[in-house]
């Protein structure tokens, strides 16, 4: 059997490690062969390969980022999308396709094989952590790694100063980023989309925190948003073709209006892509691992239509629709254990 590879979406911590194992095992295990697409569904939409053996996957396990590269193209809104698609794997005579990604890539994946009859596997990967279908993705404990070093550096300078420090971290609709590495760090207040903040109520948390004779670290992610108000973006009109804005702009935003309302000295750090870069953690390469494992598995049992997820700690399959379907946010039970620290 011929499989293709391809990952698409935001970059992120393990993708390498995944493909290494998907290869690894499928061509020890099954006498497989397998080809990568470059650049998420680019790949396959354009005919652009590369070839995909175990000297290819050799030294890749802590590297970041992807071999393969990556996009956020959308076939489905490309003239003759799916025409072109099927006729490239057939020109390149693949059986089957394991694509990596999040909701997005997963969304065109299921509907692929529900409407098409491509024949996808999928394996999660979303650094929000935000796939309902799996307890954890890789790539998200080593963002929050990052971040939860950058607060403890920040609070250092915070205190020296005496000012506050907004740290902005990742976070579109889901604010696990935030509610972990703002608890590992130790914030004093943590922002996430899942629940409008009352900016009166952020400015009298860090008072109250200068009135302890410390400075505030506030954690936002950067889809929060205040209450009766918008979301705030640095540009509104620039969008992918998936339809998501380019988020950011939150932080800067609520550094100025603490400053303004408090008048404590306020500064922003946009942690951005370097939650993104570089070498996996350990947890993220073990995952990710066993993700390529499990679904390298599912495609020599033809168990397409599915993906690979966490449940507790066995891998499971479950419908790429399912996985798709909605968004997995933060409890309120969670948010409120955070709540305990702050001011």
């Amino acid at each position: 059997m011929r499989i293709g590879v391809l990952t698409g979406g935001g970059d992120c911590p393990g993708l390498n490690a995944v493909i290494r194992a998907v290869v690894r095992k499928g061509v020890q295990d099954y006498d497989h062969d397998f080809i990568g697409f470059r650049d998420g569904w680019r790949g396959p939409l354009h005919g652009t390969v590369v070839p995909l053996g175990i000297p290819a996957v050799r030294g890749i396990l802590p590297r970041g980022g992807t071999i393969l590269g990556s996009s956020r193209t959308n076939p489905l809104k490309e003239a003759d999308g799916v025409r072109r698609i099927k006729e490239n794997l057939a020109a390149h005579e693949v059986d089957a396709l394991i694509a990596i990604g999040g909701e997005d890539t997963l969304g065109v994946a299921a509907r692929l094989h529900d409407e098409h009859g491509v024949r996808c596997v999928g394996v999660p990967k979303t650094i929000d952590n935000d796939l309902s279908a799996t307890d954890y993705t890789f790539g998200f404990d080593t963002a929050v790694n990052i971040a939860t070093e950058a607060i403890d550096r920040l609070h250092t300078t915070a205190e020296s100063h005496m000012r506050v420090l907004v740290v902005e971290v990742m976070g579109r609709h889901a604010g696990w980023i935030a509610l972990h590495s703002g608890l590992a760090g130790g914030a004093n207040v943590i922002l996430v989309p899942e629940r409008p903040f009352d900016l009166d109520e952020v400015c009298d948390w860090v008072t109250s925190r200068f009135r302890a004779s410390y400075a505030p670290i506030v954690v936002v992610a950067e889809g929060a948003v205040p209450k009766d108000g918008d979301l705030v973006l640095k540009n509104a009109s620039a969008r992918d073709s998936f339809g998501h804005v380019r988020l950011s702009g939150v932080g800067e935003w609520l550094a100025e209006e603490i400053e303004r309302r408090t008048g404590k000295e306020a500064r922003t750090t946009v942690l951005g892509h370097v939650q993104r870069g570089g070498t996996p953690s350990a947890f993220d390469r073990w995952l990710a691992t066993r993700f390529g494992l499990h679904a390298i598995e599912a495609v020599d049992d033809g168990a397409f239509g599915s993906m690979v997820a966490l449940r507790g700690p066995d891998i499971v399959r479950v419908p790429l629709a399912e996985a798709t379907a909605r968004i997995k946010t933060v409890p309120a039970a969670l948010y409120e254990e955070a709540r305990v620290f702050f001011g």
